[in-house]
């Protein structure tokens, strides 16, 4: 059993981060979809509801919605969980962002597990 942790701010990283995961997952594993932002805000829930569509019957998937700071949230998750995995966007998966956004510098700078950065298409 793998534990995976996608941490998404849009439908465009989860789409992503479900297309690196649908090959790899079985029965046994378990995935946590988390997005946080400053507020309850739309594009959240969305992403949410991408992975739950997306993932159902491959793996046991679970979604949060927290508010905060994402880094130190998804941070906590991690260190609550115990995630073997943790699967990110490059950047919130907005159209014009190039690089790697804040948060993703924050967690590849913290983090002690695997961090694998999902490929986003092109937004523009």
């Amino acid at each position: 059993m793998t534990r995976y942790l996608v941490a998404t701010a849009s439908v465009h990283v989860t789409a992503a981060a479900c297309d690196y995961l649908e090959p790899r997952l079985d029965e046994a594993d378990d995935v946590l979809v988390a997005t946080v932002a400053e507020s309850d805000d739309r594009d959240g829930f969305d992403a949410l509801n991408v992975a739950q569509v997306r993932l159902a019957g491959l793996a046991s998937v679970e979604t949060v919605h927290r508010t905060g700071d994402p880094a130190a949230e998804l941070l906590s998750l991690l260190a609550d969980r115990a995630v073997d995995e943790l699967l990110v966007g490059a950047h919130a998966g907005t159209p014009g962002s190039a690089g790697v956004g804040a948060t993703t510098r924050e967690l590849l700078a913290e983090v002690d597990v695997p961090v694998v950065v999902v490929p986003l298409p092109d937004l523009d």
